[in-house]
């Protein structure tokens, strides 16, 4: 069976349109409301782009002090992620506050998901920068320069394949109730062989799509802390923020479980229900 992708954003808009008004609390929940507490409390970082060691200090300063405001942000989403995957596709048709639940017992399996792919992506890097620094020094200083160039093109398509064929962690553990998570990426990587490509391709299209949503968004939050002064852009760029990202995790929770019905085949009775 090949991945298509025609088939998985039908499936996609489909799954939506049959449940926009639940989909839509629960990313209000998990979403808006998380990126507008953030936007009031972080204010906008406007790095040093001219000298770049205080650029860095600036950086860590910030992150420094905001920590813990991105963490449970990030932690509240993932609880997010995994009741819309619930909603979905899960075939028992639960209520918002079931769902929640699966998001909360999914919330310590994808933190060690998020552990294990620290370490082996950590891992791999060093052995491949250990290697390229081993070989540049045999070859000296122009060999050096062309290894440097070859290995970070080579770290870059490996850290794209390798998030591409374990895109499907989350519904492995939303919908599969996998909670182990060695078998979680284990069988995410199962389910994305022999389609990285074309799953890739149908990830940069959305990529792409958001990113030009978010450019004209900014263009209009600019003319609007122009209208309005930075207080006024400030409450604009928080609104505006929270609403395109909870549309945008919606459309990918939504395009992430019609990948995953897709590739691992759904039961009858899952697929009616989802509909109906």
């Amino acid at each position: 069976m090949r991945f298509d992708m025609s088939v998985a954003w039908r499936e996609a808009t489909a799954m939506l349109s049959a449940n926009r008004e639940v989909l839509l609390i629960v990313a209000g929940i998990f979403f808006f409301l998380p990126s507008l507490v953030a936007g009031f409390t972080m204010p906008s970082f406007q790095p040093m782009l001219s000298d770049a060691e205080a650029m860095q200090a600036q950086m860590m300063s910030y992150y420094g002090r905001f920590w813990w405001v991105i963490v449970l942000v990030m932690l509240t989403q993932v609880v997010g992620y995994l009741a819309l995957l619930a909603l979905l596709r899960d075939h028992r048709r639960p209520t918002v506050g079931e769902a929640i639940a699966t998001g909360l017992k999914g919330l310590l399996p994808a933190i060690g998901v998020f552990l294990l792919l620290t370490v082996v992506i950590g891992l791999l890097a060093f052995a491949i920068g250990l290697a390229a620094a081993l070989l540049g020094t045999v070859l000296g200083a122009g060999g050096a320069a062309i290894i440097g160039v070859v290995v970070g093109l080579a770290m870059l398509v490996g850290f794209v394949f390798l998030m591409v064929r374990l895109s499907l962690w989350t519904p492995v553990i939303a919908i599969d109730k996998v909670f182990n998570p060695v078998r979680v990426l284990g069988r995410s990587w199962s389910l994305t062989r022999g389609h990285a490509l074309r799953l890739f391709l149908f990830f940069l299209l959305l990529g792409l799509a958001y990113f030009v949503v978010s450019i004209v968004v900014g263009l209009v939050v600019g003319v609007l802390v122009l209208a309005l002064g930075e207080s006024g852009g400030l409450i604009v760029n928080a609104v505006l923020s929270g609403l395109i990202g909870a549309i945008a995790a919606v459309i990918f929770v939504a395009v992430l479980a019609a990948v995953h019905r897709q590739l691992s085949g759904p039961s009858a009775a899952a697929v009616s229900e989802t509909f109906e």
